[in-house]
């Protein structure tokens, strides 16, 4: 049971259309019906107003996915964390005991874990990939990390303050995520590049200071 908590919690800590309108009313509308004079023979040719109108959609669609696609490549959150560039080599530890804000019961509503529990969730789980932040703005910051091992990593997530997650992905041919608030503060994140990883029941944040690179 606190495993499955445990893995919750690091869980949390770690990530128009175009109508076309045909119509009219004139001297037809008010023709008499003379009757069908003659052979009649089914049209093979497709109606021309219906092609039209599926063009029109198609034509749509396509707009509609394209304008998508350009708002999802230039999306950007609000409120992105700012931290300053690391200018000296720097490492700290941080502790993410952590306790329940309400109680959790089991099927017959027995208290298994009361409110105010404390335990540190990297007692029972081992966090094996590596997080970097940097700021993506910042060619000296993305020169290092493509120079750093950590860019040909699988096992690493990279994390942005600023710049554009699509055009840095599409560089460094991998994914690119922004770093939130939460993270950065939980973190105790001052300074960027920072590299994360677990060391133990605690997790070690190292800033590089790029200058020196």
């Amino acid at each position: 049971m606190i495993r499955s908590l445990a893995v919750i919690v690091v869980a949390v800590f770690f990530v128009f259309p175009v109508w076309l309108y045909a119509g009219s009313k004139g001297p037809a509308a008010a023709a008499r019906n003379l009757g069908v004079v003659g052979n009649t023979y089914t049209v093979a040719e497709p109606d021309a107003l219906q092609e039209i109108r599926e063009k029109a959609k198609s034509m749509d669609l396509k707009r509609s996915r394209a304008k998508l696609e350009r708002k999802a490549k230039d999306f950007r959150p609000e409120n992105l964390p700012v931290l300053k560039t690391a200018t000296a080599d720097r490492s700290f530890t941080v502790d993410l005991t952590w306790s329940l804000g309400f109680d959790i019961t089991d099927g017959k509503g027995r208290i298994v874990y009361p409110k105010g529990y404390t335990f540190n969730p990297l007692d029972y789980v081992r966090y094996a990939r590596t997080i970097v932040v940097i700021n993506g703005a910042d060619k000296r910051q993305v020169g290092w990390f493509e120079k750093s091992g950590y860019s040909r990593d699988i096992n690493t997530l990279l994390l942005i303050t600023d710049g554009s997650y699509y055009r840095l992905g599409q560089k460094l041919k991998r994914q690119v995520f922004y770093a939130n608030s939460a993270l950065v503060e939980r973190f105790g994140l001052k300074a960027v590049p920072s590299v994360i990883q677990q060391k133990g029941s605690m997790l070690e944040v190292k800033e590089i200071a790029v200058t020196r690179n």
